[in-house]
């Protein structure tokens, strides 16, 4: 993977992965996954947002491919006791806006229930050029996430977001681990781009 894609993926796991952090225990206010049908990309506003999940964990700016954008981000951890392992259990959601329409959203959680966890192992089976959206969805399962420009550079294609982050140990000796996996679906339905970006400890 080029550094730039390297650099792209540490960027977009920013919000998300600060909101985490900072939980670490119990803290913020529990949600579930919206359904992938109830956030339109280019039509979703972010008063739309903020009605139906509240005021966000953290907001800021962005900049993707020379345009900037807002971030909304809501981060869930329970301390009610962790998982296998120490894992402390989470959940994260970040939502983009341009020009006052969301144009990306992304989830991860690391709860047993709904874990967002994926095989990096299966990426090398997805082919720029050849493997299909229904084939990824197959190999990954549906993805948590999407993204349009310009959260990716291609102004006709899709982007298939892939996301888990997971926080372990305690208060005072914190390991954080993250990983994300863009696929951009191009105007004919197949992949044309695959960034993985991975960073910390398991």
């Amino acid at each position: 993977m080029s550094p730039r894609a390297v650099a792209a993926g540490a960027r977009l796991l920013g919000a998300l992965a600060l909101v985490l952090v900072a939980l670490g225990g119990c803290a913020g206010r529990d949600f579930t996954r919206p359904p992938a049908d109830t956030l339109a990309l280019g039509k979703t506003t972010e008063p739309e947002i903020r009605q139906r999940f509240g005021d966000p964990s953290r907001q800021g700016i962005v900049m993707r491919n020379g345009e900037t954008m807002k971030s909304l981000s809501y981060g869930y951890a329970s301390g009610a006791g962790s998982l296998a392992g120490g894992l402390t259990p989470s959940r994260g959601m970040g939502f983009y806006f341009w020009n006052g329409a969301l144009v990306g959203h992304e989830f991860t959680s690391s709860f047993d229930t709904d874990t967002t966890d994926f095989d990096a192992a299966k990426v090398a089976q997805i082919r720029k050029g050849e493997t299909t959206e229904s084939e990824v969805t197959a190999l990954l399962g549906p993805p948590p996430g999407a993204y349009i420009y310009p959260m990716i550079p291609d102004k006709a294609a899709r982007g298939l977001v892939y996301l888990y982050a997971q926080t372990r140990g305690s208060a005072f000796s914190l390991k954080f681990y993250q990983q994300l996996l863009v696929v951009t679906i191009g105007s004919s339905g197949v992949v044309s781009e695959v960034q993985l970006m991975s960073s910390g400890e398991r």
